[in-house]
């Protein structure tokens, strides 16, 4: 969970952006980075094969406002979408604060989709979270595309627990913001609560 820092007086958060491969968890990274003031930003690391899939996390921190006098800030991961990286996955999942499910909007990635839904909810639990308990958000990525399913459908496979979503297209930005300010108020509401 959350670390304080009592020295430098900083909360630190982590939000770990999770879905499928290419659905579009680097490219929402890219653009909070590229949009966001250089002073309120660390170093972006991006580690990427050939193919320029995320292997790894990238990694930026993010400072949003205080609670009782402590900076809060997020660091921002995503996993690596490919099922084989499973173990990098829970890696990145440890000491997670918050979870945004980036959904690929195509009809053909639905079973990606599920599947990915499915390993992020295992992942959690083999680490003692529950993901109906922690904050938590959707991302439908690439509403942009002409081969889409419907917000209906999408919304009945991927969120029956009716967790805030947003509509995006991040190489455009759209959604991409809104998505981040849900989730990162959710940790703060969770924060202030004192879990």
């Amino acid at each position: 969970m959350s670390f304080i820092n009592y020295a430098s007086r900083e909360i630190n958060c982590k939000i770990v952006y999770y879905g499928p491969g290419l659905c579009g968890k680097t490219t929402n990274l890219q653009f909070v980075y590229q949009k966001t003031a250089p002073e309120a930003k660390g170093k972006m690391i991006s580690l990427a094969t050939e193919t320029e899939r995320t292997l790894f996390f990238d990694f930026l921190p993010l400072a949003l406002g205080e609670i009782r006098g402590f900076k809060t800030r997020f660091h921002l991961y995503t996993v690596p979408g490919q099922v084989f990286y499973d173990a990098s996955r829970k890696l990145i999942l440890k000491g997670v604060d918050g979870v945004v499910f980036v959904a690929d909007s195509q009809e053909e990635r639905m079973d990606a989709n599920i599947e990915s839904l499915e390993n992020l909810r295992f992942n959690l639990q083999e680490q003692g979270y529950d993901l109906d308990k922690i904050p938590y958000v959707v991302q439908y990525n690439k509403r942009d595309l002409p081969n889409i399913v419907t917000l209906e459908e999408l919304r009945r496979e991927l969120n029956p627990t009716n967790v805030p979503e947003f509509e995006a297209c991040a190489t455009t930005g759209e959604g991409v913001f809104e998505t981040l300010k849900s989730v990162a108020k959710l940790i703060l509401i969770d924060l202030k609560k004192g879990r």
